[in-house]
């Protein structure tokens, strides 16, 4: 009926493909699958990753119904520059891309890529990770700028100009 069956990667595809031609070991639900093939289309991709990446994203918006893992509504980890704020802060996003919320640099493999990013971003750009109500409460400087992964700019230790350049710096690097 035109309709995606199954989306799937594969290092060795001819390995792959030959796997399914053996019918009498294949469970049944693959079995009916194998029946139900009209065509084969082959994507190639550059790297592993770039081809997870398809993967789950071709599995997310068509919706096969043999393939059962990544249907779920796990979305790939994004950095996020939020930018509505006089000092941006960066953080780790799911989800739908919101419009006017910021710079978003992504979409990353795994969540543990975008955590080790963001603390090198803190540590040579300095950006804030603190939440914009945590932000407003502070008297004195927090644990963050203490060990020189913040500027601190909620209590008045760096110029809006000056975080207006790093911030930019941090963003060009993220491009």
């Amino acid at each position: 009926e035109g309709k995606v069956l199954y989306v799937g990667k594969a290092k060795n595809l001819p390995k792959r493909v030959s796997s399914y031609a053996n019918a009498g070991k294949l469970p049944i639900r693959l079995k009916r699958m194998v029946a139900e093939i009209q065509t084969i289309e082959i994507l190639q991709t550059k790297t592993e990753a770039e081809a997870l990446l398809l993967e789950a994203n071709l599995i997310k918006t068509l919706k096969p119904i043999y393939n059962i893992l990544l249907r779920d509504d796990k979305t790939f980890p994004y950095i996020l520059l939020e930018e509505d704020h006089d000092f941006p802060r960066v953080t780790k996003y799911r989800g739908k891309k919101k419009k006017g919320k910021g710079s978003y640099y992504g979409p990353f493999a795994s969540a543990g890529s975008v955590n080790e990013t963001i603390a090198e971003l803190q540590k040579i750009f300095m950006i804030r990770p603190c939440t914009d109500s945590f932000f407003d409460s502070r008297l004195r400087a927090c644990l963050q700028y203490q060990i020189k992964r913040c500027s601190g700019p909620c209590v008045g230790k760096i110029s809006k100009e000056d975080y207006a350049v790093a911030t930019q710096l941090a963003k060009d690097f993220l491009s």
